[in-house]
């Protein structure tokens, strides 16, 4: 761990710093990303991070720093925003509090500056919130790379309804079923009912007010690295090359898991709740549905009182994530209910280690909540979903999944949803435990979409895999960086 004001030394290794915003599956995968640099040969990645998230990840960089591919940390203080000590991301917030963490990020321009300046890294990769490190990077001849967390599909569909937003805005009840057509897009066509679009499409907010800079500060960057790759959504990724960045790497599933990294995988994220591998160990293969709706999202007692009844009622075995905030109130479970399912449900509270779950071969469908490092760990593990979008681009990255990819099926099809009723919104058990028995019915159409699934396990495999078109992509990146490095240094010797 090094510390702010000591620069670090000057090393032949081409030095890379990754600044991850204060979301917790932004973090996992930045930190997922600095593990794939890390075991590349003359790589050094650092980790620009405040105290509490460091602790996500330090289980993951005490198992690497052990295999001999350390990265490095940088720590500064979380902004003070009115937070209690320890709250420093989405997740651990209150959703009456995001704003906060959206304004402590904003007040970390200052601090990152300083420790960019004071260390001269040779390249950063800074995620999509910080925009403006594309700005201060020409000035330190510092090549700027903008980390994308979500795939490239989320991203396309969301610019080019951007371009279009006034006329939503001005032609459309934002919270009617209307449908609105994504304009230029390649591939099938596709419509999303107004309801359903993030709010900064809809009505004026931060994101309304920053999205333009956003834009700009990855068109006008070095390049971009997304957690995709090619072959699950290759048009969209053509598209994206020619049209909205300089540069485009794809290198996910950054999770993915070769199975010789065990530990990892499961102390990915944290410590603790390991004894649901072993109780996974009892259930027959195929037969549980897995349902965590991640480490953001927030539900009504209402509602998780229904889900329990639907999972209960499906008659189907079931491993259930409650986030920690929902954790704390427990008055919510059915008188008995735990004693009713105890055979064939567990609930775990808190963190989960979900990729090791979703590798367990008695793992047969995954609810979720659509957000992208979800679905995406899904696919490499080839595990299909039931979704159950709630905020921002989550009913888009469903319509990937469930109408271009065909390997998930909704919840509640037909239902009153939208990014405005998300987490009020109650979806009423009888939904809930027929999609599941449904879907985990012997020979329908959950088997098809398993078998969509395990096609796409496959090639995501193959693109992790030396040679394939992730592997390739990231050490393109590599090659760049370093060969930006040389131009650099060439310049400072000519005196340029």
């Amino acid at each position: 761990m090094a510390s702010l004001d000591v620069p670090l030394q000057v090393q032949t290794k081409l030095r890379v710093f990754l600044i991850p915003s204060f979301m917790t599956s932004h973090i996992l995968a930045m930190t997922d990303l600095a593990r794939l640099l890390a075991i590349r040969p003359n790589v050094e990645p650092t980790i620009i991070i405040t105290p509490a998230n460091a602790t996500l990840i330090q289980p993951t960089l005490d198992l690497l720093a052990d295999m001999g591919r350390p990265v490095q940390l940088l720590i500064h203080p979380f902004p003070s925003v009115g937070l209690p000590p320890g709250i420093e991301n989405l997740a651990t917030a209150p959703s009456s509090d995001e704003w906060r963490i959206h304004k402590a990020q904003d007040m970390c321009q200052p601090v990152h500056e300083s420790i960019l300046r004071a260390h001269r890294p040779d390249a950063i990769i800074a995620d999509v919130a910080f925009w403006w490190v594309t700005d201060i990077a020409p000035e330190l001849s510092i090549p700027r790379i903008t980390f994308y967390p979500p795939g490239v599909f989320p991203q396309v569909v969301l610019t080019n309804l951007f371009k279009i937003r006034s006329d939503i805005i001005s032609q459309l009840d934002v919270t009617s079923a209307e449908r609105v057509n994504v304009p230029d897009l390649p591939g099938p066509e596709i419509n999303i009912p107004v309801s359903e679009l993030p709010t900064f499409l809809v009505e004026d907010n931060f994101l309304a007010d920053d999205w333009m800079k956003i834009t700009m500060a990855q068109l006008n960057g070095f390049g971009v690295v997304v957690n995709t790759f090619y072959d699950l959504e290759p048009e969209y990724c053509d598209l994206y090359r020619k049209d909205h960045a300089k540069r485009a790497y794809f290198v996910g599933p950054v999770a993915y898991s070769s199975g010789g990294d065990d530990q990892r995988i499961v102390k990915r994220g944290g410590n603790g709740h390991t004894a649901c591998l072993d109780w996974l160990d009892g259930k027959e293969k195929g037969s549980v549905v897995y349902v965590c709706f991640g480490s953001w999202c927030h539900f009504t007692k209402a509602q998780l009182c229904e889900l329990a009844f639907g999972l209960e009622e499906s008659g189907k075995n079931f491993l259930w994530v409650v986030r920690g905030g929902e954790d704390e109130e427990f008055g919510w479970i059915p008188e008995r209910w735990e004693e009713r399912v105890r055979s064939r449900g567990l609930i775990i509270r808190g963190w989960a280690p979900q990729v090791a779950i979703l590798q367990h071969k008695s793992v047969g469908a995954f609810m979720t909540h659509c957000g992208w490092n979800s679905l995406l760990e899904a696919a490499s593990c080839g595990v299909p979903v039931l979704t159950w979008p709630l905020v921002f681009d989550q009913f888009i990255n469903e319509r990937l999944f469930v109408d271009v990819k065909g390997w998930g099926a909704r919840v509640w099809e037909g239902g009153n949803r939208g990014t405005k009723l998300g987490e009020k919104n109650v979806v009423p058990r009888a939904a809930i435990a027929g999609a599941v028995s449904k879907f985990m019915e012997p020979g329908g159409n959950g088997d098809k979409m398993r078998n969509k699934a395990q096609e796409m396990a496959a090639m995501a495999k193959a693109a992790m895999q030396e040679g394939g078109s992730s592997s390739k992509d990231l050490n393109r990146l590599i090659d760049d960086l370093i060969a930006e490095k040389g131009k650099c240094n060439a310049s400072l010797e000519n005196g340029k």
